[in-house]
């Protein structure tokens, strides 16, 4: 069982000690890249998809994180909210 695929089986436990880090490297490896939202965006963190089907139309998975702070966990929430979106996309 390679990385990606032992994150995917912790994120599904909801577990409280789910760090930022662990989320990137979940979304780096389902293919994510990881935009800042730019000065104004304090901690929030976008990560996109872009995928294209047969015909060559593009669709674009988006998901948006607070980056934790000071602390490395991430809420209750918005690991929640994280794997919602990625059963959403048939990621998980």
């Amino acid at each position: 069982m390679g990385r990606i695929d032992k994150l995917k089986a912790r994120i599904l436990t909801i577990p409280k000690d789910f760090t930022y880090d662990e989320a990137s490297a979940l979304l780096n490896g389902l293919g994510f890249l990881e935009l800042s939202k730019g000065k104004t965006s304090g901690s929030r963190v976008e990560f996109i998809k872009i995928i294209k089907d047969d015909n060559g139309n593009e669709t674009m998975e988006k998901l948006l994180l607070h980056k934790p702070h000071p602390q490395k966990e991430l809420k209750a929430y918005a690991v929640r909210q994280l794997v919602d979106g990625l059963k959403g996309f048939g990621e998980l």
